[in-house]
């Protein structure tokens, strides 16, 4: 007698089957993410000059005149013979340099406290997105802190970026607050972008760590306008997203001058530890413009590479 019926899919096909769906989930969330990077890079690159700053490199910048104490061998003959003043010729900086970005996915990241502002973790994949377009751009070496892959140069390198950061977003449960140990160059660049939450003593333990092997360093502070204002009246309960537990208050408004002092006191000592490392920090509400920060975060690289080099 002959059987007949539906044929089973094999292990491979179901595994063949899901990493087909996660990859077009991918796909779509990537143009819209990727579209917001673009013109938030293009607003920025408004208001710098590439790289243009003087340094060793083959591409003529500018002329200016001679001082005494300058290098007669950098004078430049043709230029001076022209006017009554001496005059030397300036190089365009064109070494690239290693810039590491690292950006929060746990869960208190998916924190947003209105439906028309993004979440935490959506603005700190944009802002690192749209960082790495302009730093691309100008000829540096982006990668992800935490990613075997090395930092890359070229046109589609924040593409394969928002790839990355796409995977790692799949499972925020199990994504780390802190970024995980890893073995930086010497002398690299590294951002972090969290809302940056965690004990103190774990951050520290992170940015020594990092500064030990003479990485630069910049903490961004991402926060939603409510985490800074804590604008809650009556009745409220706190749901703790990272297994802190909960709290219940009946009158959240008597809190509130408390909460804000403790956050001023958590951000100040987050800026000690920076600077006793030589590293820096500024913080991003998800209510304000990201070109801004992302402006920000392109000229603390560019003046931390001047002081540097």
């Amino acid at each position: 007698m002959a059987l007949t019926g539906t044929a089973q899919p094999t292990p491979a096909e179901l595994a063949h089957g899901r990493n087909k769906a996660e990859a077009s989930a991918v796909a779509e969330r990537l143009p819209p993410l990727l579209l917001a990077a673009e013109r938030i890079a293009a607003t920025v690159e408004q208001g710098v000059h590439g790289r243009r700053r003087t340094g060793p490199g083959e591409v003529f910048w500018q002329y200016r005149p001679y001082y005494p104490g300058d290098e007669l061998k950098r004078l430049d003959w043709r230029a001076s013979a022209k006017t009554d003043k001496l005059y030397l010729r300036q190089l365009e900086w064109s070494a690239s340099q290693s810039v590491y970005l690292w950006c929060d996915l746990s869960p208190s990241m998916a924190y947003a406290s209105r439906r028309d502002l993004p979440t935490k973790a959506a603005r700190a994949q944009v802002l690192a997105l749209a960082l790495s377009n302009v730093l691309a751009r100008a000829g540096e070496r982006v990668g992800l802190l935490g990613h075997p892959e090395p930092p890359s140069a070229g046109r589609n390198v924040t593409e394969r970026l928002a790839e990355r950061l796409f995977v790692d977003a799949r499972d925020p449960e199990n994504a780390p607050s802190l970024p995980p140990p890893a073995d930086l160059p010497a002398h690299a660049h590294a951002l972090l972008i969290s809302d940056f939450l965690s004990p103190l003593d774990e951050l520290q333990a992170v940015i020594a760590r990092l500064a030990g092997r003479n990485i630069h360093g910049h903490l961004l502070q991402v926060l939603d306008p409510a985490e800074q204002s804590m604008p809650f009246t009556g009745r409220v309960r706190f749901l703790g997203l990272e297994r802190e537990g909960d709290m219940l208050t009946s009158r959240a408004e008597t809190i509130r001058e408390q909460y804000i002092a403790r956050l001023a006191a958590h951000q100040d000592a987050m800026r000690d530890l920076a600077r006793h490392a030589g590293w820096s920090m500024t913080v991003h509400v998800t209510d304000s413009p990201a070109a801004a920060s992302v402006l920000a975060l392109y000229q603390w690289l560019a003046a931390d590479r001047r002081l540097r080099r």
